[in-house]
This record gives C-alpha cells, sequence and structure tokens, in this order.
C-alpha cells in the first residue's frame, strides 16, 4: 500500500512540474524535436516521417486544405459528433417477515440518458496528472461537451506523432488556451486529438482559413439555384462565379 501510494504521489509531484505555465516554444526548442513547420503533405509522406520522432512540437502546421496553424493563433471550437450515455436507475426489493419463510422480490428501474460531446476534443493534457490517475483507476478521458461550442482559443502548443511505430504517418495534436489567459477549470487546457479530423468533422474551426475547393463548388452551386428561382440577377451570379473560379481550379 505504502508503495503504491509512493509512486502515485511520485507521478503527481512529476506531471504537476510538467505542466508549467505556457512557454513561447521558439523559446525552448530542442533541434532534435522542434520543426518550424509541418505540412500535410509532409505528415503522410513515408520518405520524411520516418525521421520524425513522436512528440516533436511544430511552430507552425499547414493542414490539407493549405490553411496555416501557428503557435499563439486564435481558432473557434466547432459543434460536437459524438455523444455519450449514462444510466439512471433505482431498485428496492421486498420480502417476508416471517423468518421461516424465504420467499421476497426485487424492482429495477432504470433509464438512459445521453449528451452531446466532442470526438476529437478532450479536456486537460493527454498526459496531465488526471488523465493518467484517472487511467490507473480504470477511468477513460473525458470528451469537451457542447457548453465549448463557439468558445474562442488560442493554440498554446503542437505537437506531432506517429500513428504508431515511424513506418506510420503523423497526426498532429494541438493544446488549447483560453483568450484570456484563464484556465478551463481544473482541466487547464483542452487537447485536441487529431487536428485534421477535427477540421473535417467541424469541431475545430480556423479563424481566418481559405475556402476550399469543395466549398466553393457547393457555394457556386448555391448561387445558381438561386439565380434560376429569380432570386438572384445575372450580374451577382457572374460576380460570384468570378471569385470562386480560383479556389475551384486550384490544383
Amino acid at each position: 500500500m505504502k508503495r503504491k501510494f509512493g509512486f502515485i504521489l511520485f507521478l503527481f509531484v512529476t506531471l504537476a512540474y510538467t505542466q508549467e505555465e505556457y512557454i513561447p516554444q521558439t523559446e525552448r526548442k530542442n533541434p532534435k524535436k522542434w520543426l518550424e513547420s509541418l505540412t500535410y503533405g509532409q505528415s503522410q509522406d513515408i520518405e520524411f516521417y520516418k525521421n520524425i520522432k513522436s512528440g516533436t512540437k511544430l511552430g507552425e502546421y499547414i493542414t490539407s486544405n493549405g490553411n496555416s496553424i501557428k503557435i499563439g493563433d486564435t481558432l473557434i471550437i466547432g459543434s460536437p459528433t459524438s455523444s455519450s450515455s449514462y444510466n439512471v436507475g433505482h431498485a428496492w426489493g421486498q420480502s417476508s417477515g416471517n423468518k421461516n419463510i424465504r420467499t421476497g422480490s426485487a424492482i429495477a428501474i432504470g433509464k438512459s440518458s445521453s449528451y452531446q460531446t466532442f470526438a476529437t476534443i478532450q479536456l486537460g493534457r493527454p498526459a496531465g496528472v488526471g488523465t493518467v490517475l484517472g487511467a490507473i483507476n480504470g477511468y477513460t478521458p473525458s470528451m469537451a461537451g457542447l457548453s465549448f461550442m463557439g468558445e474562442k482559443v488560442i493554440v498554446t502548443q503542437m505537437r506531432a506523432s506517429h500513428n504508431g511505430g515511424r513506418k506510420k504517418p503523423l497526426y498532429v495534436k494541438i493544446l488549447l488556451g483560453e483568450i484570456n489567459g484563464k484556465a478551463f477549470g481544473l482541466n487547464k487546457v483542452l487537447t485536441v486529438l487529431n487536428t485534421e479530423l477535427a477540421i473535417e468533422i467541424g469541431e475545430l474551426m480556423l479563424k481566418n482559413r481559405t475556402m476550399t475547393r469543395n466549398e466553393a463548388i457547393a457555394k457556386l452551386k448555391e448561387a445558381k439555384d438561386l439565380l434560376d428561382l429569380g432570386l438572384m440577377s445575372s450580374e451577382d451570379f457572374e460576380k460570384m462565379r468570378d471569385e470562386l473560379k480560383a479556389f475551384i481550379l486550384e490544383k
């Protein structure tokens, strides 16, 4: 028992020490685990990523759509795409008052409730004190809930890691802090577990992002429908088509 307590205490102190106040990564970078910039293409290119260590910090990440994310950038939490459930139940029983007759019955009534959560955004750090101690006790990490939707956040750290061994492509995790410098309650930060997936499913939005080709096509189709319905003039449609042409024809 003493050994287990001592181990947990040591783990708590060690991890607490690693969760210091944010210091810009450029001030404490390790050349062996630091990249000024990483593109999505590089993260999928085995000739590039086989030389990158998991946990490498990034100064900038260029997404698959060509958008740039840098330390200090402002992002917006989108809409949750997952859900969690829990059971609420009541049980009671009754038995015979005659000690020589062993009869009885029990009744249980329960219901399941669910609430919306994010599939890619976790409360706290991936290896924070709460996460590690929770794992020791068999608990899974808590995901951010609906209350975070629309929250403006700041990028405080980015890391690239392999999805397995070095022969596996890289994915990017982002630590997010509050704009005003305060913490998200006891969790201190939020963690985006997979940046590309979070953006793709709309759980994370870039404040000043570039329109994607598919978005431009969808917007032009919508404008064409409005033109056909007589709700948009030919001049406005032609102007919008010229503006969207560069996004659609871009390779």
